[in-house]
């Protein structure tokens, strides 16, 4: 029975990433997600629904659209496969539970960022405030009233953290040095961690960020990087890996 609910969330999660691409691609230029229907994005041609089938008909068709032969993006793929495997993953990790819809909604805040972020250098605000919402709610589900408060503290205290870090960047830097999106995206860090592991996050995610940006600006000397995938990933890492800061911290001093 358990491999039939691996099977049924992976499945899942296949819909649900091809479902996120065409929310990325399509809000951040204020177009509908349910109008027009899909279509090829360089013809103009309708999909049939052979053609919709999550990560198969890409492979099927070998990455081009069956009337004009364009190659399409491999975020098509990227995103669906990997919204089936994270949420996969949220499942192993934390079974039918709360713990399991904060996973899912942090998994779901990722591919879009990923798509959105990578793809325009935006990030619409509902990206994040809709699954900030769902994650309050499931904190005064699982915690409580006063738990769920404290969380919405966490929330803003992380936030903050993440405004001074811009203030103090565009103080040294003499420019805008991070993008209102990416302090936003640390409310849902604090919502779903402790202020602590929040700023764990902005270490973690300047971390995973520091080489590819050496990468990108020695190749195509781009001075854009979008931060947000980082801090998104970086989020994702420290809730699956369960980390427990004030252990660790206990951990350190029983030692010296």
């Amino acid at each position: 029975m358990e491999i039939c609910y691996y099977i049924m969330i992976f499945i899942f999660g296949l819909c649900f990433g091809s479902f996120y691409n065409v929310v990325a691609l399509r809000t951040p230029n204020g177009e509908s997600i349910n109008k027009p229907r899909s279509h090829c994005p360089y013809c103009g041609k309708f999909l049939k629904w052979y053609e919709l089938i999550p990560v198969l008909s890409f492979v099927i068709q070998k990455g081009k659209c069956r009337s004009c032969h364009h190659k399409l993006s491999l975020f098509y793929p990227f995103i669906e496969l990997g919204t089936a495997i994270l949420f996969t993953v949220s499942y192993y990790s934390f079974g039918f539970s709360y713990e399991l819809i904060i996973a899912l909604t942090l998994v779901s805040v990722f591919m879009l960022v990923i798509v959105s972020d990578l793809t325009y250098l935006i990030i619409p605000d509902r990206f994040i405030f809709v699954p900030a919402i769902v994650i309050i709610l499931v904190n005064f589900l699982n915690l409580g009233i006063k738990g769920g408060l404290i969380q919405i503290g966490y929330g803003i205290l992380a936030f903050l953290i993440m405004y001074l870090i811009m203030l103090l960047g565009n103080f040294l830097f003499k420019k805008e040095s991070l993008g209102g999106a990416d302090i936003k995206l640390m409310l849902l860090a604090g919502l779903a961690l402790d202020p602590m592991l929040a700023i764990v996050v902005i270490f973690l995610a300047s971390f995973i960020a520091l080489p590819v940006s050496i990468f990108l600006l020695i190749r195509n000397n781009d001075h854009v990087i979008p931060f947000g995938p980082f801090i998104t990933l970086s989020i994702l890492t420290v809730y699956f890996t369960k980390l427990n800061i004030r252990e660790i911290f206990e951990k350190i001093l029983t030692f010296f």
